[in-house]
């Protein structure tokens, strides 16, 4: 049976700024801290990095050119904070600002609607360079004076673009950015802590809350405002009470630590006893919960696959198969001892299973948990080793079939009740893949690195055909 979408359902694509646009020297850019980590001898596979990844800068209307003939109806991209404000401080650059104008300028005559996210990843080093030798007065998201140079640059960002950008994301995966940055140090800045990671997260809500209060002082009545996580999926191994209690563990640390203050306006408290040996949260200042709950417009719901947890063995050390990097420091302060295991059936190019039905019970959860806020797939998409054949054509039929398997459980939520009003793709195009530099490909279009020749998939003329018409084919 064929599944129809709403009429009006976003159909799109997503990348982030230093994964595809490269040009990291030019119009005044300086380094991010993903610059700093990829240069660091022995932190990305491959010594790769993201000087040139998709050329996307100098490249970016043949992109819109080809949005367009994929029928996107919208693309997410994200704007590089130190292309626009170099040191996170101060007034903007205009060239830098000048290339989100002419790409927001294509993409509008192209009929494509642009989804700005202002934040993935890519930190101004000299907000994070004030870090000093282990020094709890640092630099980066542990400090609180981050957030307020977040809001800043949001104000600059949405004075520029505001009358052309309806739809705004303040963060992406803020905890990849606070427990991968600042616990296990498997993206950047590298930093291997058990206090900053916390301190990180509570200063990310905190910029969210500042950034959506900026741009609602900047931007029109019209201006959606929306935060994109990644909440984790995540299931007991067995029924027993200590499973379940490392569950609920993980959950706090994956989820709640965001969607509490977010939507409640309060840290969980079992998260709170849980690190109680780490920290007595007196980072958490005087109104600073009131800032973070600002209205949101939308919840963006990024998922890729599922966790699934145990109390550990007491004879042997607990397996960490969480799906983020095998670093030697774990990402999950004041539960470290928590296994993690990997899930039964088909993996991913990035050893991720496929399961779909979690995306099922995100949206369901956030349905009840966010009673009236709109609900966006800003991310979904996985990796496999895409390789043109002989005519040069790329076909990946386990993409199609990713895909289609994540529609059909999204239709489901739809049915269910779910207000989900879009989908966006990851990944428009191959790109520079964090850790794991240019050895993983997400793209729908294949990015042959050397010449940057564009081929679409076999995936992207499936994901066409479905965006066009509104309706998922039957298998």
């Amino acid at each position: 049976m064929t599944l129809a979408f709403p009429p009006g359902f976003l159909w799109g694509a997503a990348t982030a700024a230093y994964q595809v646009e490269g040009a990291a020297q030019q119009d005044g850019r300086t380094p991010s801290i993903w610059d700093t980590f990829s240069h660091t001898p022995g932190k990305v596979l491959g010594g790769d990095t993201g000087d040139i990844a998709a050329d996307h800068y100098h490249r970016y209307r043949k992109d819109v050119r080809l949005m367009s003939e994929l029928r996107l109806g919208a693309y997410r991209f994200s704007v590089s904070w130190s292309r626009v404000q170099p040191t996170g401080r101060g007034p903007a650059v205009q060239r830098g600002l000048d290339f989100y104008r002419s790409l927001v300028d294509e993409l509008l005559t192209a009929g494509i609607q642009p989804v700005l996210t202002l934040y993935h990843w890519d930190l101004p080093q000299d907000l994070e360079s004030r870090f000093r030798g282990g020094s709890a007065a640092g630099g980066g998201w542990p400090e609180r004076e981050t957030a307020e140079r977040f809001a800043e640059y949001a104000g600059i960002v949405a004075g520029a673009l505001g009358d052309r950008v309806d739809l705004w994301t303040t963060l992406n995966e803020p905890w990849c950015s606070a427990f991968l940055g600042y616990g296990s140090g498997v993206h950047a800045p590298g930093r291997t802590e058990r206090l900053a990671p916390l301190r990180a997260a509570h200063h990310l809500n905190l910029a969210h809350g500042l950034a959506a209060q900026a741009l609602r002082a900047e931007l029109p009545a019209r201006a959606r405002i929306a935060i994109s996580l990644n909440p984790a999926v995540v299931r007991p191994l067995t029924a027993s009470p200590a499973d379940e209690d490392a569950r609920r563990r993980i959950d706090a640390l994956a989820n709640r630590v965001f969607t509490g203050p977010l939507l409640r306006g309060a840290y969980p408290k079992d998260l709170i006893e849980d690190t109680r040996s780490i920290t007595d949260w007196d980072f958490v200042h005087d109104g600073d919960l009131a800032a973070i709950r600002q209205p949101l417009d939308a919840l963006g719901i990024n998922y890729y696959t599922p966790s699934l947890v145990s109390a550990p063995a007491a004879e042997e050390p607990a397996p960490r198969h969480d799906g983020h990097g095998a670093g030697a420091h774990s990402p999950w302060p004041g539960s470290e001892h928590i296994a993690f295991h990997q899930p039964p059936g088909e993996r991913t190019e990035m050893g991720w299973s496929v399961d779909p039905s979690g995306l099922y019970d995100l949206l369901m959860r956030y349905t009840h948990e966010a009673p009236g806020v709109p609900l966006y797939i800003t991310e979904n998409g996985a990796a496999y080793d895409d390789k043109p054949d002989a005519d040069g054509r790329v076909h990946d039929p386990e993409r199609i079939d990713y895909l289609r398997s994540h529609l059909a459980a999204a239709h489901r939520a739809l049915a269910d009740g779910a207000d989900l009003r879009g989908y966006f793709l990851w990944s428009l195009m191959d790109n520079f893949e964090w850790a794991y530099g240019y050895s993983k490909r997400f793209g729908a279009v294949y990015i042959d690195y050397p010449s940057q020749a564009r081929i679409p998939k076999s995936s992207a003329r499936w994901y066409a055909a479905v965006a066009g018409t509104g309706e998922l084919p039957e298998v």
